[in-house]
Formats: structure tokens, sequence, C-alpha cells
């Protein structure tokens, strides 16, 4: 994946959270992810690529973050479905937006969302992923972006 295709999900991320207005969201150093499984943190949000691009986009948040967000929107409702909910909307967003970008041909797939540490993440393995790490409000998160080139 090329650089200026990351700068699409950074500038899609930042606008997602900016548009919250209470703290800027920081984006540290996207980076690499070689030879070893993701990492995941308490909800994950999986959409699937395919089209003239194949590939996945996952949110991985903590519960924190989450809560942060949902609060953001002036939400009461706190329960596990509400965040299970969450990290699908925020993925299904990052790759909507993301298919206004690359065009009609980039097809995503529904959320799959779990909670917790699954089994595994299956990741495209003749393609590069990048995790770009996200702070807002102190709390945590991660964007997982592998597409082909």
């Amino acid at each position: 994946m090329k650089e200026q295709k990351l700068q699409i999900f950074l500038d899609i991320i930042s606008h997602y959270f900016n548009q919250f207005g209470s703290e800027e969201m920081v984006v540290d150093t996207p980076y690499l992810l070689e030879g070893k499984l993701p990492k995941v943190l308490d909800y994950t949000g999986v959409i699937g690529i395919s089209g003239a691009q194949k590939g996945v986009v996952y949110f991985s948040a903590t519960r924190k973050l989450l809560s942060s967000i949902l609060s953001s929107m002036g939400e009461r409702d706190t329960s596990e479905a509400m965040y299970i909910d969450l990290a699908g909307e925020v993925a299904n967003t990052i790759a909507g937006n993301a298919r206004t970008e690359f065009g009609s041909e980039f097809h995503i797939s529904v959320p799959f969302v779990f909670k917790g540490a699954p089994q595994s993440i299956v990741l495209p393995d003749d393609e590069r992923s990048f995790i770009i790490p996200i702070t807002w409000l102190s709390q945590i998160g991660e964007i997982v972006v592998c597409l082909e080139d």
C-alpha cells in the first residue's frame, strides 16, 4: 500500500474525531506490522474489502475510548451491545469514507465485531499491514489497514 493511500485513512479518522470538537485526536506514527498478528484492544470492528482492491480495515479500541465517544455523542446507553455496535460503526465509517476516495469498485463488507481477543485475525499474507495508533481524551485505539497495491 502506498503512502498516499495511508494518508486517506489518517484524514478519515481525524475527521471522525474532530466532529466531537472537544479535544484533538493524536495520531502516532503509523508503522508496518511485520510477521506477527496484530494486537487487538477491548473491542474491534473488522471490514473486509473486495472489488478492485482486496484486504481488510479494522478499528480496535479500549472500552474507555468507546465510552468517551458515546459520552461525546450524548449517548447514555452504555450497555455491552452499544460498545460492540460503536466499534462496528467506527470501522464502517472509516471504510465507507475510504470508498468515496477509492471509488465504487471499493466494496466493503458489513462489520464483523468482537469483544476481546479472537483466536486470530486473518490479514492477507502477501500484503503489508499498517497500524495507525490513535489517542483521544487520553484513551487509545488503532486502525489497521491492509490493502493490495
